[in-house]
This record gives structure tokens, C-alpha cells and sequence, in this order.
């Protein structure tokens, strides 16, 4: 039996307000979760050594804005953070998302857009970036006065593989006969959607310009 699709539904592949169902638009969305993660950073810093892990937090964002999307927040997340490292380098605070990390505990790649706010270049090696997140991190720590007296120190980067050795062979028997190697399969170059494309941000306030061109925080 066909099910007509309804428009709430629709509406729910993109951004929507909960619990209605209107829908929104992504600048929308990206700027309003933006302002709504401030204060819960804010809260992550009062914890020494705390940190808040991306998943957690894009639920968190959806939760507290009233702001719903179906999208996986690897999509989105990303595009929040990116301008809201801006503002707050802008405003004097300190580099506060280098407390989101993945479920490893790392920062990533992403963390290459916290230095550009900075004006810093992208750290290659994966263990200097992030050693130089930690410090970053105790940063955070030592403004919102969670850390001790003395300071405290950056939290200790454990760098692990999940990767493991292959055994060695465990007797020397006939020797295999080596297998004919094949061709390598081409992989068709991927789409990139529209809605994963880099979001345009204003050079004034940092929030993402919508497809007009036009800001409409500044205009």
C-alpha cells in the first residue's frame, strides 16, 4: 500500500523547530546553535580537565535551541564551531571549542580551524596537535578558575592505533605460490551535496551568510 509522504515529513530531511515541525534554514540553524553553545562550553571549562565529546554536545545544541535536524553532525558540527572560534578570539575569550573532541578523545582536523582564528597555521602531526589542543584546553581551565592554584598542567595525550601487528607465520612450510595481483578498480569521483559545501562566513560577525550573499546580522 503507497503512503503519501506528509509535508511535516518533508520538512524533517532538513532543519526543523521542535516540537511543530516548522522548517528552517540551515544559516538558521548554524547560527543559532552557535550561540547556544557558548554557555555550554562555558560549563564544560568549569570541570579541570573536562571536556565534552562531539556527539554529546550536538545533541546537547539540538536539545537546548529547540532546533532538530536528521543530518549526522560530522555534516554540521563543524560549521558551528568554526565561525564560534572566530567570535571568540574576536571577543578575548579563550579558545573554549578545543574542549570538544571525539569519541577517541582527540581533536582532529578539526581543531586546523581553531588555529586559523588564531591566525595560526594547520599542525600536520597528529600527537603535536593534540598536545597543542591540551594547552589550549588548560587555557580554558585556568580562565573559567577550575584549575588548581598552581595552574595545573595540559592532561596527559595518549596516542593509540587501532591497527594491529600481523602475526608472524608460525612454521616455515611450502612457500604459497604468490597471487597474480589485480588491476586497480578506479573509484568514481564523489558528490559533494550542497549542504555539505563550506558555509560562506561574514568577515564582521563570523555567522554564516545565507545564500543571498547578504548577512543578516549586518545588513
Amino acid at each position: 500500500m503507497l503512503v503519501d509522504v506528509s509535508e511535516y515529513q518533508q520538512e524533517r530531511k532538513g532543519f526543523w523547530y521542535e516540537p511543530e515541525g516548522r522548517g528552517t534554514s540551515e544559516a538558521i540553524a548554524l547560527e543559532t546553535w552557535a550561540r547556544v553553545a557558548h554557555p555550554i562550553l562555558e560549563e564544560t571549562a568549569q570541570g579541570y580537565h573536562a571536556v565534552i565529546t562531539e556527539s554529546v554536545l550536538a545533541e546537547r545544541l539540538k536539545a537546548e535551541s529547540g532546533i532538530n535536524t536528521a543530518r549526522p553532525h560530522d555534516r554540521w558540527l563543524g560549521k558551528v564551531l568554526a565561525p564560534l572560534a572566530h567570535l571568540h578570539h574576536r571577543d578575548g575569550y579563550p579558545p573554549l571549542t578545543a574542549l570538544v573532541v571525539d569519541e577517541r578523545g582527540w581533536v582532529g582536523e578539526r581543531y586546523d580551524d581553531l588555529l586559523r582564528a588564531h591566525d595560526e597555521l594547520p599542525i600536520t602531526d597528529a600527537a603535536q596537535r593534540e598536545r597543542h589542543a591540551a594547552r589550549a584546553r588548560l587555557e580554558c581551565y585556568q580562565w573559567a578558575g577550575s584549575a588548581p592554584e598552581d595552574g595545573g598542567l595540559p592532561a596527559e595525550v595518549v596516542m593509540t592505533t587501532r591497527r594491529a601487528p600481523r602475526a608472524a607465520s608460525a612454521s616455515l612450510g611450502t612457500p604459497r605460490t604468490p597471487r597474480t595481483p589485480k588491476e586497480p578498480k578506479v573509484a568514481a569521483p564523489k558528490r559533494v551535496a550542497a549542504t555539505d559545501r563550506p558555509v560562506t562566513i561574514c568577515p564582521r560577525c563570523f555567522m554564516a551568510i545565507p545564500a543571498t550573499g547578504l548577512c543578516d546580522n549586518c545588513d
